[in-house]
Formats: structure tokens, C-alpha cells, sequence
């Protein structure tokens, strides 16, 4: 698998020139076209994965033999086990799990309803919070480096965008921030500083499980945000926006199948103008 698909990719990128993007745009590529070898038939979900998994390894050991400071592969949007099925939480599954997930309620609403990633949710300060304008400004993220603990670095593709923020999203934002100074963080660890995605997990997994979504991991709630602003309404700059993807394409391959279908719109507008 090395050999097939990840080295005819990667073999000859510099450590330092590997890309999140990059490699979620290879993700996806893997599933509808293929590797090098098998090119034009795309991967089955297994697999893909699989050959992520290879990479990721070779990331993780670049860190520990010191040749990276962070992995540029985490938090990527894989394709589901069985094809095309994703799972994207309802309004009501969104609060059933914010509200068992008890003092991480407001960090499940904001990962729902907002799609930044854990790692950028954990570095906001409340500086970032413009509950005025319903805003939330992403500057920076915070990930988990081998001997040296939580970093905080630049976003994945190391740009800065404001989410808008629904306004059930605001009260909770601006409930949990009064009285805090500008520069503390919105969601510390219980013990101060950065919060790990190891304690968050510990809660939610738990609350998922209560509330009869046993599986679900938090990274759902990026596509659980994808889905909702689609079904309200929300076109395709709109999301590649919201959630920080470097191409309205990537959006449009991760996504797509979710916009309704507007062949019929169109046909019926030609018979109009006939």
C-alpha cells in the first residue's frame, strides 16, 4: 500500500510541504479516481482509509524521530465504511447530545453549528467571540506535539475566516463568557490551558451513548454543520467558507450530494422561456 498509493503521492513532497489540505483533496481523489496505479477507478472506502492510515503513520513517526512539529493529517474528512453513508445529526440529536454532554454543552453547540474543527475551537479566546455581530473569528488552532504538550499554530490552511454564529449558539457563547477577560479561552481543560481532546472524549463519548447515538465521534459534528447550513439554504461559497476548506471544490466533493437536485428546476425554466 505504501508502495502503490501513498509514495507515487508523497514520496517525493518535502515533510515540511505536506498540506491538510493536500491531503484531504488526495482523500478524496483516492475515492473517485484512484491511485496512480489504479487510476480511474476509484477506491473503495476500506481502502482509502487504509492507505490514509499508511500516511498517518508516517506522519506520527516524523514526529517522534523530530522531523515535524505537528501532523499536518489530523481531523481529516474520511469516507464512510459502507458508501455514501455519512452520519449528520439532526437539530434535536444536536441538543439531546449538547445538553447530556453537560459542561462541554456550549463546545458540542459550537462544533455543530459553527463546523470549525476541535483543534480551532480550543484555541479561541474570548477575543474571537463577537457576540454583537454573531461572529466567531478563527485565527488559530491548538493540537497535541510529542514531547512539548498542546501548541497552538496557525489553521490548517493557515488562514483566518469568521463563521457566523446562530443565534441559540449566541446566548450559550455569551452566557459562558460573561464576566471572563478577553485573552482566557473560551473552552479551558478543567485543570487550566488547553483542553485535550482525550477529556472531551471521556464526556462525550459517554453522552453520546446516553442519548442513543453510540459511535458518533465529535468530528461528525463538522459534517453535521455542513448539513444543516445546506438545508438552510446556504450555496457552496457559503460553506467552503464556513468551514475553512481551501477550494469550493473540495467542499463540493465532500458535500455535493447533499444540495438538492436542480435538474428538474432547469428543465422546467427551459420549457418556461420555449
Amino acid at each position: 500500500m505504501l508502495d502503490t498509493i501513498v509514495l507515487p503521492r508523497w514520496g517525493s513532497v518535502r515533510l515540511r510541504d505536506v498540506e491538510f489540505e493536500d491531503i484531504q483533496e488526495w482523500v478524496v481523489n483516492l475515492s473517485q479516481s484512484g491511485s496512480a496505479r489504479f487510476e480511474g477507478c476509484g477506491l473503495s472506502a476500506s481502502r482509502v482509509i487504509q492507505s490514509y492510515q499508511v500516511l498517518s503513520q508516517v506522519l506520527r513517526f516524523a514526529i517522534k524521530s523530530k522531523r515535524l512539529a505537528v501532523n499536518p493529517g489530523e481531523e481529516i474528512d474520511l469516507p464512510s465504511m459502507i458508501a455514501g453513508e455519512q452520519r449528520y445529526l439532526t437539530h434535536l440529536e444536536v441538543m439531546q447530545l449538547g445538553m447530556a454532554a453537560s459542561r462541554f454543552r456550549t463546545l458540542v453547540f459550537t462544533l455543530a453549528y459553527t463546523g470549525i474543527r476541535f483543534g480551532e475551537a480550543i484555541a479561541l479566546h474570548g477575543a474571537n467571540v463577537d457576540v454583537d455581530n454573531r461572529r466567531i473569528r478563527v485565527t488559530r488552532s491548538a493540537t497535541g506535539v510529542t514531547g512539548e504538550g498542546m501548541v497552538e499554530t496557525d489553521t490548517k490552511n493557515h488562514t483566518t475566516r469568521a463563521v457566523p454564529v446562530p443565534r441559540i449558539l449566541v446566548k450559550e457563547l455569551a452566557k459562558l463568557l460573561e464576566g471572563r477577560d478577553l485573552d482566557e479561552l473560551v473552552f479551558p481543560s478543567h485543570k487550566g490551558g488547553y483542553l485535550t481532546s482525550t477529556e472531551f472524549r471521556r464526556v462525550f463519548d459517554q453522552a453520546a451513548t446516553t442519548v442513543g447515538l453510540k459511535g458518533v465521534v465529535p468530528h461528525a459534528l463538522r459534517h453535521t454543520a455542513a448539513s444543516l447550513a445546506i438545508s438552510a439554504g446556504a450555496n457552496i461559497k457559503v460553506v467552503q467558507r464556513m468551514l475553512g476548506h481551501k477550494t469550493a471544490t473540495l467542499t463540493l466533493d465532500l458535500y455535493g450530494h447533499l444540495f438538492p437536485d436542480d435538474l428538474d428546476v432547469v428543465a422546467d425554466g427551459m420549457d418556461a422561456g420555449a
